[in-house]
């Protein structure tokens, strides 16, 4: 099962990039691949996906949430997968956003893929394009605060 870990700093508080990456219905906006996340409820959302000529929907759960420092999440459905987003305070105005994903390559297409790197290489640029949008904005486009307790 191949494991991405990628971190990017970006230039706002950390209340800013965690509230941002909790708008989920956004994530099409600046990942790649990413058609349309809808949240179904504060534990359950749906995603619908296309990369690399491979669709997929499947369920996600969140399966932990500690405002301004953690989400993590695995599926429930679909396709097997899970991983946790963390945010660091740097400074007053910096966030690091470290990201981990665990996930099972199930096409041929997915598994060459995995093995040249390029899942890796599409959660830089996701990284990448989550810093750009956030700090060209400087605000998040929503915020939800609650707390989802690990099992």
């Amino acid at each position: 099962m191949p494991t991405i870990e990628r971190s990017i700093d970006v230039q706002v508080p950390v209340a800013t990039a965690y509230a941002q990456w909790t708008q989920f219905e956004s994530f099409p906006e600046f990942m790649g691949g990413v058609e349309r996340v809808q949240q179904l409820s504060d534990t359950l959302t749906h995603w619908r996906t296309t990369v690399g000529g491979v669709e997929r929907e499947f369920d996600a759960e969140i399966t932990e949430q500690i405002p301004e420092e953690r989400v993590a999440w695995r599926s429930v459905d679909g396709t097997t997968h899970g991983g946790v987003v963390t945010f660091h305070k740097l400074s007053d105005d910096t966030t690091r956003v470290m990201v981990q994903i665990d996930w099972a390559a199930e096409s041929l297409t997915e598994k060459a893929g995995a093995a040249v790197g390029v899942d890796d290489l599409q959660v830089k640029r996701d990284l990448g394009r989550f810093k750009e949008f956030i700090e060209t904005r400087g605000t998040a486009t929503g915020a939800w605060h609650g707390e989802v307790p690990r099992d």
